[in-house]
């Protein structure tokens, strides 16, 4: 069995994206702060599979230590699982990939911050049990 899973962020009301960028993109509090840290301790030594827009906001550093491969909600998901066999697959946002992927991430694991604030993009309960509620 592949090891598939999600790591991410969301706001009080299941917020996730304002304007392309996390809602919360540079608060320095640190819970904030602590999130982050924690996102790249965890997926450290693993793949990460993400759209473009995602993998573009990953820093420089986090390439050296893991690997980042892009993908396109279009691909055929279990090709792209297959290309890392053995490996912990870690999937990234955003909305349109986690449609596709959710049926194969076995292990949520989802921070919520205090966050209250304006979103353009929410979490999706429904991708707890394998697919999307709505459209991207």
């Amino acid at each position: 069995m592949i090891d598939v899973r999600c790591i991410c962020a969301i706001g009080l009301r299941g917020q996730l994206g304002l304007n392309g960028q996390l809602p919360w993109e540079g608060n320095t509090d640190p819970l904030f702060v602590e999130d982050v840290t924690r996102f790249f301790a965890l997926t450290m030594g693993h793949v990460l599979i993400a759209g473009p827009k995602t993998v573009a906001s990953v820093p420089e550093f986090a390439f050296k230590d893991r690997t980042i491969d892009v993908i396109r909600s279009h691909e055929d998901p279990e090709a792209v699982l297959k290309r890392y066999p053995g490996r912990r697959i870690f999937v990234g946002g955003g909305i349109a990939v986690w449609n596709v992927y959710a049926k194969y991430i076995q292990n949520w694991d989802i921070t919520r911050l205090p966050y209250d604030g304006e979103a353009d993009r929410w979490f999706d309960p429904a991708w707890l049990v394998g697919g999307p509620l709505r459209a991207a």
